[in-house]
């Protein structure tokens, strides 16, 4: 007989009107980033104990504090939004940290008015931080009574020994010594404070007589690490020692920083690389040869008053800055098809959120400073700190904090950026380039750039080689001063730049350029041939995309229909679910860009946990990536399936229409999903529409046999397969280099689905990542996958591997490949064997 989870009521500590926690005006509570809870409007200000337990944390700013129930639970409460700026003022705490209270009893009276005028919000928190002492939530609705009311119903974990938390001492780590061969550059520094957020302890690391917050990114890469240094950790709070112990084991293993994954750092300019009267020298960040006029792009100056306008008012305008400049980062990243890219920009946003940069931020708001004079000063000072560290990926870094920094003064100060309006033909010179501008260059009009700072490594540099554009990093401070409208030839191999060129030099560089611009307009018109082996074996290469511009580009470059329509891309970044007619005309208007010869696979609606919209509520998962995703969330709400659904299918008449079922693990979710389709295609009266799912989890795999009489096609998913196959999540900072496409396990799940559909005469395709590694064409192709979807630009390049394999050629690669042990082993016998 099973024993009953024990319960606990989670009074009102006020009273006032209940709202949900996800609507505070705050990303940090309304993203549930410290706990699950509900928020609460008050009407009263005397803050009673909404459970007993002991004050387990007493915040020195009065506003929060946390207690911990003899269960183990945490019960943190935070009065208002923002608060900690007032530093005190208007709290006047009635308990002590450390001290035995019971629900019900005061614990903090605060003055009403004084807050509420200060405050950029009296909603206060009602949050349970440690949730997995919590199986089930409930939150009350409407108005409550402060300590009779029950806000929080709670189902405890049931067999769970949760400790109970206590402060304790502070714990402190022994030596550790730094492995990372380029000390902890950003990618470690990453890991490692995206582990220490995991902790409710407060943690430094400490190096010499430095100290940095452990959770902040920009903190870690400001102690300027270097391979050998030593370090240690402290932690005070709940979870210290586990804190301590995990984290040194992570310093120790490098933040899963493998020896030869670490970034090198830009070479020195060498001998035969000073500046002279003819040419300057920098470091070559991206290859190729150009001819142009220099164009000088030079930052604006903001003008910004010191004294603010009040903390309250100041918060706010600074709240909407970032706010809109992540926002404005969003519509850069939309506009971008390439993932290196958009991760960069990613990383921007992250930086809006970087907890060191905010707490000195909000220190200048609490001394009377403005907005844009107090976050000029914090990511001014912390650009200036890594660019004076002997370390050169970390100078490097700075130019991406500059950048944000710009973003939201520019906000701030009113001033609108200037766009980056270039010529035709220009050759770019600045002190430095924001990547966010980089991003947005066009390379028909630039035709290289320079920038005083800056290395091979920056995000400048990386951005500039996705974009195919010539660049010089480190060019020398004469460059600024060169004339506008000057003739050079940049050359990104060497790392120069010709200032005085003489008509041969003019004439040797044009023949480079033209050898080179041959041998692409070449590849560019091979790519528009149908691809196939050497042997004339037919394989689809077809494009992942994401509206109907990324089709026509995708077409222009040489693809053969569309694999992927990723339509969660209609349901983004809005408030409603677009209607049917919304739908439908994104729908019609690719399958009008690929006409009726070519092939549309349509992917229904493919989010879920880990990928919430914010008018489709779904409940929070401990573990999203095993939740409600892609198909269970469709045929959980099926009104939006339907409507979906219907909008597709008014695509029929203009291409070769196929729809295809993400995440589908069992006969019976597919055949679920099929009547649904069936019943709208009566309804419409459309037929000969092809029904595929995805391969994405190891059962549909493993039941390919099974599956495929109920089906037309089977397209793999081999990113999720990935993460599923091997139990790594594909984002995990520790483990994304792990889950790896090409593991044996990954590979011998892809011929299991592929031995399945050929039994019953049915095509594989594969839409995942490893479809675009020209490396993995042929031995796909040779386990039976007769069609890739790629990103647009690898289209060429798929189809040009393909053409050097006949198709016997193929199948001896898999069957070799298919016989390896290990990821190591796939990877050396296919660059081995590429062609």
């Amino acid at each position: 007989m099973g024993t009953t989870a024990p319960r606990l009521d989670v009074l009102a500590p006020l009273s006032g009107w209940l709202v949900p926690l996800d609507s505070v005006p705050d990303p940090v509570f309304a993203g549930k980033m410290v706990g699950d809870g509900v928020s609460l409007d008050p009407t009263s200000g005397s803050l009673l104990a909404p459970v007993s337990g002991v004050v387990s944390n007493l915040h020195s700013a009065h506003h929060a504090l946390t207690i911990t129930t003899p269960e183990g639970v945490e019960v943190m409460v935070h009065i208002g939004i923002d608060t900690v700026m007032l530093k005190g003022q208007g709290f006047f705490p009635l308990v002590e940290q450390g001290q035995q209270v019971s629900a019900g009893q005061p614990v903090i009276d605060f003055d009403l008015d004084q807050v509420a005028r200060s405050a950029a919000s009296l909603l206060t928190q009602i949050i349970v931080t440690n949730g997995d002492a919590v199986a089930h939530m409930q939150p009350a609705q409407g108005m409550v009574n402060a300590g009779r009311d029950v806000v929080l119903s709670l189902q405890l974990a049931n067999g769970k020994d949760v400790p109970q938390a206590q402060a304790g001492e502070p714990q402190l780590s022994s030596d550790i010594a730094i492995g990372n061969p380029a000390g902890l550059h950003a990618r470690p520094a990453a890991v490692f404070a995206s582990k220490a957020k995991t902790f409710a302890s407060d943690i430094q690391l400490i190096l010499g007589d430095k100290e940095a917050n452990a959770k902040s990114v920009v903190a870690i890469m400001g102690l300027a690490t270097k391979l050998g240094d030593v370090v240690r950790v402290r932690a005070a709070g709940t979870d210290a020692a586990a804190a301590v112990a995990e984290l040194t084991q992570l310093l120790r293993d490098r933040c899963g920083e493998k020896a030869d994954e670490a970034p090198v750092a830009p070479a020195p300019l060498s001998a035969q690389q000073e500046d002279s009267d003819t040419q300057l020298a920098g470091v070559g960040a991206s290859p190729g040869i150009a001819i142009g006029r220099i164009v000088h792009h030079r930052l604006q100056e903001f003008d910004v008053a010191e004294q603010g306008k009040g903390a309250n008012v100041e918060q706010q305008a600074f709240a909407r800055a970032t706010e809109e400049a992540s926002a404005q980062l969003d519509l850069v990243k939309a506009q971008l098809t390439d993932p290196a890219k958009q991760a960069i920009l990613s990383m921007h946003q992250e930086l809006l959120q970087d907890p060191d940069l905010l707490a000195q931020t909000y220190a200048g708001l609490a001394e009377g400073k403005s907005a844009a004079w107090s976050w000029r000063a914090a990511f001014s000072a912390y650009s200036a700190r890594l660019e004076a560290q002997d370390n050169p990926l970390l100078r490097e870094r700075a130019n991406d904090i500059r950048d944000v920094g710009r973003r939201v003064l520019a906000l701030l100060a009113g001033v609108k950026q200037a766009a980056l309006e270039l010529p035709d033909g220009s050759i770019l010179i600045a002190e430095d380039l924001a990547p966010s501008d980089t991003a947005s260059l066009d390379p028909a009009k630039v035709r290289g750039f320079c920038t005083r700072t800056g290395g091979a490594t920056s995000h400048v540099a990386i951005l500039a080689r996705s974009l195919g554009i010539p660049a010089i990093c480190g060019i020398s401070q004469s460059a600024l001063k060169l004339p506008e409208g000057l003739q050079v030839i940049l050359n990104g191999n060497e790392g120069t730049l010709a200032i005085a060129p003489t008509p041969a030099d003019l004439a040797a560089a044009e023949q480079d350029i033209a050898r080179l611009a041959e041998r692409r307009a070449a590849e560019a018109k091979s790519s528009m041939l149908p691809a196939q082996t050497s042997d004339g074996s037919r394989i689809d290469v077809v494009a992942n995309i994401r509206n109907a511009a990324d089709a026509r580009e995708a077409v222009a470059k040489g693809a053969e229909g569309v694999g992927l329509l990723r339509s969660e891309f209609l349901f983004d970044n809005r408030d409603t679910a677009p209607t049917e007619e919304e739908q439908a005309a994104e729908y019609c208007a690719v399958a009008d860009a690929l006409g009726k010869d070519r092939p549309l696979v349509v992917r229904t609606l493919d989010v879920g946990g880990d990928k919430p919209l914010s008018y489709l509520p779904l409940p929070k998962e401990d573990n999203p990536f095993l939740g409600l995703r892609g198909i269970r969330v469709s045929l959980d709400r099926p009104d939006l399936l339907r409507t979906q659904l219907r909008a597709i299918l008014q695509a029929a008449p203009l291409t070769q229409l196929h729809i295809m079922f993400p995440m589908v693990a069992s006969l019976e979710e597919l055949r679920a999903a099929k009547a649904v389709l069936a019943q709208e295609q009566a309804a419409l009266g459309v037929s000969g529409v092809k029904v595929g799912i995805m391969i994405e989890v190891p059962s549909a795999a493993v039941l390919a046999a099974r599956f495929a009489p109920e089906v037309d096609f089977f397209s793999i998913g081999t990113n999720d397969l990935t993460q599923y196959v091997l139990a790594m999540d594909r984002g995990h900072p520790q483990l994304a280099k792990q889950a790896d496409a090409l593991h044996p396990g990954v590979l011998a799940m892809i011929a299991l689905t592929c031995e399945g559909a050929r039994a019953h005469g049915k095509w594989v395709g594969v839409c995942g990542g490893l479809a675009s590694d020209e490396r993995a064409a042929p031995l796909l192709v040779g386990m039976g996958v007769t069609e890739l979807s790629v990103s647009t630009p690898a289209v060429a390049s798929v189809k040009a591997t393909l053409a050097r394999w006949s198709l016997a050629d193929c199948q001896q690669l898999a069957k070799d490949v298919l016989a390896l042990s290990t990821v190591t082993d796939v990877r050396h016998h296919l660059n081995q064997h590429a062609r």
